[in-house]
């Protein structure tokens, strides 16, 4: 594909406005790169980084991440949020030991086989960790592209297909310099072209911008609602998993409210549904006698003393 007016002057850009992270280095594996694509999904860098740095110390491989329980993958989670991507990279590296010999596979079709890989992730990975060019389309690389190309605020809420099709054009030939416009373009969108405040004054494609061009017409559409936090179920999980991650046994539900630090575990409907929510995605499992524990936990019986 011809090169795009935007490749030089976001390239140039990107050469002395990048951030050194690890998982852009040389060094990284492939193993690396695809964890820190999973930890990235909705999560900022700042909280990624000492998780990513954690995570890979303890488990530099897929087959060192697989052959511990999905427990401990939950655990070191900790509070990065949504954690059904711990359970999910979990799977991935026992899908990776058990189909592709512990080695995270180059071509995009099987990195997308793997449980919990979108299409994203997938195009991510072979394009960072094995030099592929493949449209990688993230919230912020999608932003660049609607204002710089399509004149518009905001993407849509998911992508479209005129959007896959124009991010596919914009895909140097060079697989190198692919590699260099996926990650030059998502840094873009992430320092420069944010979503709220754009710094559009020292944007490198100021002149170039379709959206600037028309005289950066607010976005249409209803405002997208920020859900809060306090009360909410999301609050209820993490205290219920919390106390779970703190244990290497397993607890009953008044082991668990007393485990919580304050007062949000105390409706009683509210902590069962949740309870239940979080046995459906299988980041809880229930044991006899009314107990509970992260999955894979290995419960010891209590020891009896004999008279």
């Amino acid at each position: 594909m011809a090169d795009h007016p935007l490749h030089e002057p976001v390239l140039d850009w990107y050469r002395t406005a990048g951030r050194d992270l690890p998982w852009r280095r040389p060094d990284c594996t492939p193993w690396g790169v695809l964890v820190s694509e999973i930890m990235l999904q909705q999560t900022p860098v700042v909280r990624v980084l000492p998780v990513w740095q954690a995570w890979l110390t303890r488990w530099p491989t897929p087959r060192a991440q697989a052959a511990e329980p999905a427990a401990e993958a939950i655990r070191l989670w900790g509070r990065l949020g949504y954690p059904r991507r711990a359970l999910r990279l979990h799977e991935a590296a026992g899908a990776i030991v058990a189909q592709h010999e512990g080695r995270v596979p180059a071509e995009h079709a099987q990195l997308r086989a793997l449980p919990g890989i979108g299409d994203y992730t997938a195009a991510a990975v072979a394009t960072f960790a094995f030099g592929q060019a493949h449209p990688v389309l993230d919230v912020n690389v999608r932003r660049v592209l609607a204002r710089a190309v399509r004149g518009v605020a905001q993407p849509e809420p998911a992508p479209t297909a005129a959007e896959r099709s124009l991010a596919v054009s914009l895909v140097p030939a060079d697989p190198e310099r692919a590699v260099r416009w996926a990650t030059a373009s998502m840094e873009l969108g992430a320092l420069q072209c944010t979503a709220r405040t754009p710094d559009c004054s020292t944007c490198p494609v100021l002149g170039l911008c379709r959206w600037q061009e028309l005289g950066a017409p607010p976005a249409t559409g209803a405002a997208r609602r920020v859900q809060g936090y306090e009360g909410t179920d999301r609050q209820v999980r993490g205290r219920l998993l919390g106390a779970l991650r703190k244990t290497h046994g397993a607890l009953t539900m008044p082991d668990l409210v007393a485990a919580a630090p304050d007062a949000v575990l105390r409706d009683p409907g509210q902590r069962d549904r949740c309870l239940a929510g979080l046995l459906a995605d299988g980041l809880v499992e229930p044991l006899s006698e009314g107990r509970y524990a992260l999955p894979g936990t290995i419960v010891r019986p209590a020891r009896v003393t004999l008279p």
